[in-house]
Parts: structure tokens; sequence; C-alpha cells
């Protein structure tokens, strides 16, 4: 993938949200996780899903991800009502996901672990210089200066190279949506600067991310939009110039802050409920 490709395209609508949900609901037997969950993302914009243990955020990501079906709402992408069965149709939109684990294999190397699985040429011969030309291509469009080399082990690089890998990864395939659950949370200083730069880049070269961070630093730093989840509801989805890091910590631990967030009766329900 080119850095090119990862523009938007000429004449674009981008007033239509790349993603919209639309009560989404999700339950696992009588727990009721997700509670008619409202949510717009927009290409070229990161949105930050942030919110309490278990206010699930992970449920959501992999509904979207197609990991988890939601039981009912409608699932929007770029305007049209898509069904997403598993990951591999939520892959076909263009939808990618990093997890915190990151999924990467020590013993090989960059480019091997960024061809995982999709490796290019025959099961007799992988064409090896294709897959090299294409790390580099990605990793140069992403301003991806950490690297001294695409053939160095995973085992031997940083946490922040590491992270740097998996998100290169998840742009290599045409992606549109790129998904980043905590990509900071086990780095130092300097590793989460590097990797908030990336994903500032992500956004800037016109794909959509959504980033999950208990971190609220590094959401007003990177955030376009900030979407806030208390106990399976989306209490309120806010511009990031429109909100204070107070105000936030209120919506995450009590659903509400002034006019934003639940009213005092599906406050009190919702707690009730759980």
């Amino acid at each position: 993938m080119t850095a090119e490709a990862l523009a938007p395209s000429p004449g674009a609508d981008t007033a239509t949200p790349l993603l919209s949900l639309r009560n989404v609901q999700k339950s696992f037997g009588a727990v009721h996780v997700l509670r008619g969950v409202d949510l717009d993302v927009r290409a070229g914009h990161v949105t930050a899903l942030v919110g309490d243990n278990g206010a699930g955020k992970s449920t959501l990501i992999k509904g979207i991800a197609g990991i988890h079906g939601f039981d009912e709402g409608d699932y929007l992408f770029e305007g049209q009502r898509v069904h997403v069965h598993g990951p591999k149709d939520a892959n076909a939109l263009g939808i990618e996901v990093v997890y915190q684990d990151l999924a990467l294999c020590d013993n090989l190397d960059v480019v091997q672990n960024m061809f995982l699985g999709r490796e290019m040429g025959s099961s007799l011969a992988l064409n090896e210089d294709s897959m090299e030309a294409r790390a580099r291509e990605t990793l140069n469009g992403l301003s991806v200066r950490t690297l001294r080399s695409v053939r160095t082990a995973v085992a031997s690089l940083s946490g922040g190279q590491r992270q740097t890998v998996a998100i290169a990864r998840s742009v290599l395939w045409n992606s549109k949506l790129v998904i980043l659950d905590e990509p900071t949370a086990a780095l130092g200083v300097a590793q989460t600067e590097q990797v908030l730069r990336l994903v500032r880049r992500l956004a800037d070269r016109g794909l959509g991310v959504i980033l999950i961070s208990h971190n609220l630093n590094d959401v007003f730093e990177v955030a376009d939009d900030i979407a806030v989840l208390y106990l399976g509801s989306m209490v309120a989805q806010v511009k990031r110039t429109d909100v204070t890091s107070n105000q936030v910590v209120e919506l995450i631990t009590s659903g509400r802050y002034g006019d934003m967030g639940l009213s005092d009766k599906d406050a009190v329900q919702v707690e009730e409920e759980q």
C-alpha cells in the first residue's frame, strides 16, 4: 500500500461518517454488555474510545471487527448498511485491529511479520523482494525512521518499534479504519511519543482511527473526538476541544457531567441493572 493510497480519494464525502453504529445491543446470557450504543467515526479523524474497566470497550471493538456479532442495531460503513459476520467481512471493508498483544512472532523479521498469513508468492517460493519493497514503502509512507532494517528480527525491537510494526501492518492492506487497543499501555515516555505521532499520521493521511486508551494525556494529545462508554452505554461523543480532562473523568466514573451523559433516572436504572 503506497502513501498515496492512504490519502482520501478526490471528491470523497468526508461529511458522511466512515463508520456509524446506531442502537447497538449486545448481551452474553443475562449480562447486557452494550445498551443502545451510537458511535460515529470519520475518515481523517482520531476517535478516542474511553471508559472504565467493564464499560464495554472490548466488546464494542470486537463487534466492529466481527468477532462478536451485535444482537441488534445498525452497522453502517461509508454510509451503507452492512452485515459483518466475522473478521474476514470486517477486513474486506478495510477494517483492521491492532490488539494489545500485537500478535507478532519474535522469531520472524519485520517483513515476515507484516506479511504474516498474507505472504506474496506461491507455496513453493515467496516473493521476498516484493514483500520487502512494499514493507519499506509502507513504513516510509508513515514517516517511520526508527527501524534500522526491515530485516531486523522482531525479538530485538523495543516496545515502541514493535507497536510501529503492528500498526504499519494494519495499513498494508488498503485499510480505511484502524482500531488501536491501548497502543501505549506498556511504553515509556519517548516510545509513547513515537507511537502517538504515528497515530496522528494515520489520521492525517485520511484513515479513520479508533484509539482505545486509559491515558487521558494521550487522548488529549492526538484525538479529534472522544466517545465515552459507561456501563455499556455511550454517554457522550464530543469534540476533544469542547471538553476538559476533568469533565471526561466525571463522564467515565459517573456517566454524566452537567448536561452531558445520562439523566438521573437513566443513571439509576443502569446502575441497578449492573
